[in-house]
């Protein structure tokens, strides 16, 4: 069962070879650090068993799929330092995505923000619902969304990434994220996602292993100064997330919960 305090991640395989990582925070599945690197290790976990041929990527209840960073804890970083480790948590995990040997499926159920968008855009197939409306809210609260921001474009190009970022209080529909390239498939209801979801899953894990990893290297051609770059990312948010502005428009948005 999920901890209804601080959040889990989870890791579950079948007898088929589909591992499936679930992640769960109170807070709209929010990413606070500790549950960043409970991810990424989960994530190379499940990549080095050699008895997974695909990875599924979700989150729990059939709302939110991510609400992205955790704001209350983003309020208790006090200096550089503390920042570019915090926002390094999700290079890491868009990092394991990334180098993982395994095809990686993200089951986006609800709404996606900030990093939650990252994780769906790092995905190498992406499924969602109808609700699954998407937003980089980064802009707003006086930092970007620099560390994702590689894995964005490369999935939906820089004129989307331009208007995600730009109208960082607007949420785009699902439907907009699938034309842009950021969703795969979208379904009307969350049973049809996860009917299409363990079917493509099931089909995946049935292939030659050997092929699947070849595609993966494929796919992630030319990223490989990420590990370099989302650390330097990281480091430019960790700054400004210092800054009065930030500090003061993340309060605010606390004091409105």
């Amino acid at each position: 069962m999920p901890d209804t305090q601080t959040g889990d991640i989870t890791l579950v395989y079948s007898d088929s070879g589909v591992a499936t990582i679930s992640f769960y925070h109170p807070a709209q599945n929010a990413l606070p650090a500790a549950l960043l690197q409970s991810l990424t290790a989960k994530i190379n976990q499940a990549g080095e068993n050699g008895q997974t041929r695909v990875i599924i990527l979700k989150s729990e209840g059939d709302r939110t799929f991510c609400a992205g960073a955790s704001f209350d804890e983003l309020l208790q970083i006090k200096d550089k330092e503390a920042g570019a480790i915090f926002f390094s948590g999700f290079a890491e995990v868009i990092n394991a995505i990334r180098k993982s040997p395994k095809i990686v499926i993200a089951r986006v159920q609800g709404k996606a923000v900030g990093g939650g968008v990252g994780l769906a855009a790092a995905a190498d197939y992406c499924l969602a619902t109808e609700a699954a409306s998407v937003k980089l809210s980064e802009l707003a609260i006086g930092i970007g969304p620099f560390v994702i921001s590689p894995a964005v474009i490369r999935k939906i190009g820089l004129p989307a990434f331009s208007q995600l970022t730009i109208r960082a209080t607007d949420f785009q529909t699902a439907h907009w994220a699938k034309e842009k390239g950021l969703f795969n498939e979208v379904y009307a209801t969350i049973t049809d996602l996860d009917d299409a979801l363990n079917a493509l899953a099931e089909k995946l894990a049935a292939y030659h292993p050997d092929a699947l990893a070849g595609l993966k290297q494929i796919l992630w051609e030319g990223t490989e100064d990420w590990d370099e770059l989302l650390n330097e990312r990281a480091a430019m948010s960790g700054e400004l997330v210092l800054s009065a502005f930030t500090q003061q428009a993340l309060q605010a948005f606390l004091n409105k919960k």
